[in-house]
């Protein structure tokens, strides 16, 4: 028996996930009919993987977090200094941006409480490398940990909102929230380049 993890049936499902991404990145209040055409199967196919537009979402919300705390434990492992944790990750997240950036969208909407509880997990833990870098020396104290790693993390976001990822490299968005940390200039730039932003 074919398991769900697997073969044609997962396929079939990461396809549906897929255009969804970018169906709904457009517009978010697309329905399954239009996820159904972007992924080449019909309706009833939608359906039956995601019973509803509301699970088809937080499906949605819950792969992005996962392949997001992935890169993040990647990428920012305890005994890597803070700031070339951020930077790393940065550089590795940003092009992929469009591929989160509608959680964001639909967090807004009716779902957001649901994709709020979900991304708190990488909020935490983008807090916690925040508060290391601020105990190292490295982060400013300007605002608590909590408060400037949402702040440095929705920049991210904010920069994909208004210019696409083709049109702003990786180097100048690790750069711009490595500043809103409290990182000196020429160390965000030195770091940007060393991430190979």
């Amino acid at each position: 028996m074919q398991n769900e993890s697997s073969g044609p049936r997962r396929d079939t499902r990461d396809r549906i996930l897929d255009a969804a991404v970018e169906v709904l990145g457009a517009s978010p209040d697309a329905g399954m009919g239009e996820v159904a055409s972007a992924a080449g199967v019909v309706r009833r196919t939608v359906y039956g993987y995601f019973p509803s537009r509301s699970d088809l979402v937080l499906a949605l919300a819950r792969r992005a977090v996962d392949e997001i705390e992935a890169v993040l434990a990647e990428e920012a492992p305890a005994d890597k200094a803070a700031d070339v944790a951020w930077a790393d990750f940065v550089a590795r997240l940003w092009p992929l941006v469009h591929r989160y950036r509608v959680m964001v969208v639909l967090r807004r909407g009716e779902f957001g409480e649901n994709i709020h509880v979900l991304l708190g997990q990488v909020e935490r833990a983008l807090a916690d490398l925040v508060r290391r870098g601020q105990d190292a020396g490295v982060f400013g104290h300007h605002l608590p940990a909590g408060i400037l790693s949402q702040t440095a993390w929705s920049a991210v976001f904010t920069i994909a909102d208004d210019a696409p990822s083709r049109d702003v490299d990786a180097a100048a968005v690790t750069v711009a929230t490595l500043l809103l940390l409290g990182v000196p200039q020429s160390r965000a730039t030195a770091l940007a380049a060393r991430s190979g932003s």
